[in-house]
């Protein structure tokens, strides 16, 4: 597919859009919560919940949100030590500041999702289908995107320890942000962009995974 002079094209993130005020409310499995402003401790079930137009703030060990509906969500200075989303619909997610040990969205479906200034031990995107994705200011230790669908995706100014891509299939992602120490497998970037420092980097991983013997 030829590239255009505008490729990579940037994600289309805009913040969530919030109410004016909220309502305080409860946090329960399947529960449907609008325009609420939820402040949750200890282990929080919100599988298969709708959240909508909502703020939280979380310190918490486990945070589950399995086949939840997120739209018009802002968390703000998350302490999650894990937090599955896996087959969540998302929309207008942004998540700011923080720790999360285990982030899980294997399966989701994204529309606009802004991780920014967080500290992730393991970010899992396997069998994701997401569309305009930003993470900046970010350390991610392990980053997998294994089967995943990503379009418009960029990193700034973000660090991870290994990226395993095997099987991704990408359009317009932006890795030049991401300062990556390994990729386990160079031959799934395919789609991607990355400076050439990058490639020179990833120069060895290459030519391995095309039978070519590098000697000095």
């Amino acid at each position: 597919m030829a590239r255009t002079a505008d490729s990579p094209a940037a994600p289309r993130v805009s913040p969530p859009d919030l109410p004016d005020e909220f309502a305080e409310a409860q946090p329960a499995r399947g529960a449907d919560l609008l325009a609420a402003r939820l402040d949750l401790t200890g282990d929080v079930d919100l599988a298969h919940c709708s959240l909508e137009q909502c703020v939280i703030e979380a310190d918490v060990d486990t945070l589950d949100l399995t086949g939840a509906t997120v739209l018009d969500v802002d968390m703000h200075g998350v302490r999650v030590a894990s937090m599955p989303m896996r087959n969540a619909s998302i929309r207008r997610l942004r998540i700011t500041g923080g720790r999360i040990g285990t982030l899980d969205l294997s399966g989701a479906r994204i529309d606009e999702l802004e991780l920014r200034d967080l500290r992730v031990d393991y970010l899992n995107l396997g069998g994701a289908k997401a569309t305009d994705v930003l993470v900046a200011d970010s350390t991610i230790r392990t980053l997998d995107t294994p089967q995943a669908e990503l379009t418009r995706v960029r990193f700034d100014d973000c660090r991870s320890d290994e990226v395993d891509p095997r099987g991704l299939r990408s359009k317009d992602v932006d890795l030049r942000g991401l300062d990556a120490g390994a990729f386990t497998d160079a031959n799934s970037l395919r789609g991607t962009t990355l400076t050439m420092f990058q490639v020179q980097q990833l120069a060895p991983t290459l030519a391995a995974g095309v039978g070519i013997q590098v000697k000095d």
